[in-house]
């Protein structure tokens, strides 16, 4: 064997065996495509000297996962990721991406420069620019659909899919799946002298155009309708165009643009956000171990988080009042397994082995094997108490006990508990095995391994963890209930409710918060505003407008009305509540004053940030970041828009005080400012 390893080049390392070139890409901890990695890449490929053919491989755990996003809102240096491609595409000989872990973005697009793709069975591979409010900048709207066709490339790169390897292999993007030792495959595999392949010199395949058409207004109706989405799409489309240079030089203007745009910024803020939320400032207690999970509460919410352990291989031990109750809810358990196998989403062996690890108990002393129980039962305090108190005198000291309360103080419910350390709050949202938000509650006698647990167990589940304090609502709860108290206010003083949330989807959110209201049912806020009575200041301006729906039976979407009504499962307007409103604002003395959509939209989000002002003031969220990630993961907040806070930051400081000034007009006796200017320096800087 004949081997020369030539001089490091950076980050990047060349060894060349028997005529086979290795660039061995050494970024830890995921190979992020830098500066570095790409100068390095130039320089070693221009190395080589005479060989049958190079392989490029990642150290550690992943091939790239991605460019460098730090470096995006800034000029890019010399070589960019094109030029890298470039001199992969000019190399005399063939060049292999041998793919293990993640190749994404930037680090796919290097890839599809080469000439072959050989990647581990579970490699991920996928194109999420769009996510970021970009589009592929380095040829991946150009080169991928050369090898899978424009319909495949446009679920890819407008859905921000990642695929494994071997559906990769399925597409035509991998060329082998290689299931043992990757970087041998990889040179067994060139040294069968294999010719050059230039990707960008192939034929893009022939496809329906009525289907090709379909795809696409699929992707932009997905995409919101977002401009990079609209771009991506083009691009995609125009790789049919024999001339592949304009195109490429048409993609990479078109990236450049959108690295900059205000979209792209945001999205990169909630990128690094999401990354910094999972962690706790000086937490470095190592997580209990969890292999089996106990959920007592078989409704919809104990339904859901069963279904979100099974998904993540957990055992799941189902706990239910009596014997019918525990048939009924793991009937369902099990019929939406099977449905969800019969939609292609579940494969027959997953299925199999999730109805396996589930079981079924009406007694909680058959939980001590779990090592983390949680509780998902009816929202009152003189049903969790007592619940936490028979888990903490029953289960072993090492089990960590959650509770999914939504609302109820956590640091009352555990006082009376001897085990008290090991309870945390887990509060999932419904559908708890769809929405990815998690907000993890740190409790006063909380100890550190097991906050520590919950995290672990977001991650193991996929969910996106932000760690808040006790308080009322905690973090995202309490908000939306500021975002809800303006919302009955602008309706209070003149507004419609049609018209406040036209106003609320026009500036990017999915429904405004009255048809919110009516789809998750108007008694749980009602059941909140009861149990909060006792202690709301008398003089504080107060909506009775959804006291009353709910007093007259619309309870939303279930009942058939609320705010709206549903005559064919649509919203119309409802000439009951258009009355009622009337009665409200007459009793309250007011005259209906008109208000424009920038005002309402305006209003709404500044109670957003003046709560969320607070809740940093009180400790109860770590940082102005939390918060976007909070509303954006679990409210839907608009993610081109980057949360609450971030799109606070980017309003001129006068704006922000008179829309504070509004507010505190609007609400009156009882306005609690926060200080916002402060919080938003945070973002700012």
């Amino acid at each position: 064997m004949n081997t020369h390893t030539a001089p490091s080049h950076g980050t990047v390392h060349l060894e060349v065996t028997d005529g086979i070139a290795v660039l061995t890409i050494d970024n830890p901890p995921v190979n992020a495509g830098s500066h570095a990695i790409r100068k390095g890449l130039i320089e070693a490929l221009r190395s080589c000297g005479e060989v049958r053919g190079a392989v490029l491989v990642g150290a550690g755990k992943s091939f790239i996962a991605g460019s460098d996003l730090r470096e995006f809102g800034a000029p890019l240096a010399w070589p960019e990721l094109p030029e890298v491609i470039a001199a992969c595409e000019a190399a005399p000989f063939p060049v292999v991406a041998a793919i293990h872990g993640v190749a994404l973005g930037g680090g796919l697009e290097l890839a599809l420069g080469c000439d072959y793709r050989i990647a581990t069975p579970d490699a991920k591979l996928g194109l999420p620019e769009v996510s970021l409010g970009m589009v592929p900048g380095a040829g991946g709207t150009q080169r991928l659909p050369r090898l899978t066709g424009r319909i495949a490339a446009l679920e890819i790169i407008c859905g921000a899919t990642r695929i494994t390897g071997v559906k990769a292999e399925v597409l035509g993007l991998v060329d082998v799946v290689a299931e043992g030792d990757l970087l041998a495959a990889a040179k067994r595999f060139l040294a069968e002298d294999r010719p050059k392949r230039v990707v960008a010199d192939l034929a893009v395949p022939e496809e329906d155009e009525t289907a090709l058409e379909s795809a696409a207004a699929k992707a932009l109706h997905k995409g919101r309708g977002r401009p990079n989405v609209a771009e991506a799409i083009r691009l995609v489309r125009a790789s049919a165009d024999p001339d592949v240079v304009s195109v490429l030089a048409d993609e990479r203007a078109a990236f450049q643009k959108l690295r900059l745009s205000e979209d792209a910024f945001a999205l990169r803020h909630l990128f690094f956000a999401e990354r910094k939320a999972g962690s706790v400032d000086g937490l470095d207690a190592k997580p209990r171990a969890v292999s089996a999970i106990g959920v007592i509460g078989g409704g919809t919410m104990g339904q859901g988080i069963a279904r979100a352990c099974l998904a993540a291989g957990l055992p799941v031990t189902l706990v239910e009042r009596d014997a019918e109750a525990l048939e009924r809810s793991l009937g369902a358990l099990r019929e939406a397994l099977q449905a969800k196998q019969a939609r292609g989403r579940l494969s027959e062996a997953a299925l199999t082995a999730q109805l396996k690890a589930l079981s079924g108990t009406t007694r909680i002393s058959e939980l001590t094997s779990c090592d983390l129980v949680i509780e998902a039962v009816f929202e009152e305090l003189s049903v969790k108490v007592p619940l936490l108190t028979e888990l903490d005198a029953t289960l072993p000291p090492e089990t960590v006990i959650g509770t999914n309360t939504s609302y109820l103080d956590i640091n009352a419910m555990v006082a009376g508990l001897p085990g008290r350390s090991r309870v945390l709050g887990l509060h999932f949202f419904s559908p708890a095995d769809v929405m990815r938000l998690l907000e993890v509650v740190r409790a006063e006698t909380t100890a550190n391994d097991v906050l520590a647990t919950g995290l672990a167990l977001a991650k193991r589940l996929g969910k996106q963890p932000v760690v808040a304090r006790v308080a009322e609502g905690f973090i995202g709860n309490r908000i939306y209930a500021a975002y809800r108290r303006r919302a009955e206010l602008l309706v209070l003083d003149g507004a419609a409710p049609e018209q406040v949330d036209a106003a609320a989807e026009a500036f990017g959110f999915a429904m405004g918060p009255f048809a919110v209201s009516d789809m998750s049912g108007l008694d749980i806020a009602w059941a909140m505003r009861k149990r909060q009575a006792a202690t709301r200041d008398p003089a504080a301006r107060y909506v009775t407008i959804p006291d009353r729906l709910c007093e007259a039976g619309r309870l939303g979407r279930k009942t058939g009305g609320g705010w709206y009504d549903y005559p064919e499962k649509r919203p119309e307007p409802s000439a009951e509540v258009t009355a009622l409103i009337a009665d409200a604002r007459r009793e309250a003395g007011i005259t209906p004053r008109s208000f424009d959509a920038e005002t309402i939209q305006r209003q709404l989000l500044i109670a957003m940030v003046n709560e969320a002002a607070l809740l940093l003031a009180e400790g109860v969220a770590q940082r102005a970041s939390d918060i976007d990630v909070t509303l954006a993961n679990g409210y839907g907040f608009p993610r081109w828009k980057g949360g609450p806070l971030w799109w606070a930051a980017q309003q001129p400081a006068d704006r922000i005080e008179a829309d504070l000034d509004a507010l505190g007009m609007a609400i009156c006796h009882g306005f609690a400012r926060g200080p916002v200017s402060d919080t938003l320096e945070e973002l700012k800087g």
